[in-house]
């Protein structure tokens, strides 16, 4: 006679089946932990490199006030030098300094519970803002340079007779 009741598994089915079962979570949990630990480290690395950004933009930034504080300083001393707006150019890296801070601020307050998005977006604009700042950099190292030979011209004609 045909019964529509399944059979019983023997015993050592289930206990088959219990360790596949098994097997299969095991696997989903290292899965798991080695994508949690990946995320991690990217994280982990996305905040270094973003710190990392930070200091280096904060030393362009004030090697950029030393560079305009001394060529101030030297225009001062010759009166024969067009006089720059030296208020002017310590306001806008003064503003510079300031946005860096509240970028900073930014990451101490916000980066643990930001997206990777927002991670990769704040180190980019300080790449952009560094990339801009560069060539003003090397501006300035050069106007120095001019600065400095035309003050040693400027002497040297002064003290012949």
């Amino acid at each position: 006679m045909l019964s529509l009741s399944p059979e019983p598994l023997p015993l050592n089915s289930y206990l088959t089946l219990g360790l596949v079962a098994l097997l299969v979570l095991l696997v989903g949990l290292a899965a798991s932990a080695l994508l949690l630990r990946r995320r991690q480290n990217l994280r982990g690395s996305s905040l270094t490199n973003l710190l990392d950004l930070a200091d280096r933009l904060e030393a362009d930034l004030k090697t950029c006030r030393a560079g305009l504080q001394q060529a101030h300083a030297v225009m001062s001393l010759n009166p024969d030098l067009p006089a720059a707006s030296e208020q002017e150019a310590r306001h806008a890296v003064d503003a510079g300094l300031r946005a860096l801070l509240q970028q900073r601020l930014w990451i101490r307050d916000r980066s643990p519970q930001a997206s990777q998005q927002e991670l990769d977006e704040a180190a980019s604009s300080m790449r952009d803002t560094r990339s801009r700042l560069q060539p003003l950099l090397k501006a300035l190292d050069q106007a120095q340079t001019d600065l400095d030979s035309a003050m040693r011209e400027h002497i040297r004609r002064e003290s012949d007779p």
